[in-house]
């Protein structure tokens, strides 16, 4: 069938005895990863002619500290990979909960989302009010089955302030940390094994 992919020689279980599925569609495997709770970020960049694009993605993750270097993903087939060619510079904008007509805007396959007429740009459109935006320039390209890994190296980052805008399971949403729970720097535990 398909669509339908079977490993074989899957024999596991979960801790609770639970057999974990060999035979999954995409759609399944779709369904699965939506349990990730995510932030929502929009990329923007130039194509090579000065036209500004913009991408919604919540693919987004810290690499390193030393080269400061981010990544996501973009699918292979988007009308927009040839604006990510290496050392191209290209925006990461972390969006806020109040920043969800933003992050539709953005979802979307049209080729215009940006005001007819901006004309071609020297720099990645800025989205105002944004919680972080890291200005990067791409360190690196990874072929990831049927989408591109792009790693950036970040040159300048601004932060604001607010509740981020999350994602899980299909819907929007925001976090709202445990009460009573210490606050926990991951890169300080970095050397400490946290993990």
């Amino acid at each position: 069938m398909k669509g339908r992919r079977e490993a074989v020689g899957c024999g596991a279980a979960t801790a609770d005895g639970r057999p974990l599925s060999s035979t999954f569609t995409q759609r399944q495997l779709r369904d699965a990863f939506g349990e990730f709770a995510t932030g929502v970020t929009v990329v923007t960049a130039l194509r090579p002619d000065g036209t500004p694009i913009g991408i919604t993605a919540n693919s987004f993750s810290s690499v390193s500290l030393e080269p400061p270097l981010l990544l996501w993903c973009l699918s292979s087939a988007s009308s927009s990979v040839r604006a990510f060619a290496p050392g191209a510079p290209f925006a990461v904008h972390v969006l806020g909960h109040e920043q969800r007509e933003l992050a539709v805007h953005f979802a979307r396959r049209a080729l215009e989302k940006f005001e007819i007429g901006a004309g071609a740009q020297l720099q990645p459109p800025e989205l105002g009010a944004a919680l972080c935006r890291f200005d990067c320039r791409v360190h690196a390209l990874h072929e990831g089955g049927d989408h591109l890994i792009i790693v950036g190296e970040v040159l300048a980052l601004q932060r604001g302030g607010g509740p981020p805008l999350a994602f899980y399971a299909g819907h929007f949403g925001t976090f709202s940390a445990d009460r009573g729970v210490p606050r926990i720097d991951v890169w300080d535990g970095a050397n400490d094994g946290w993990f």
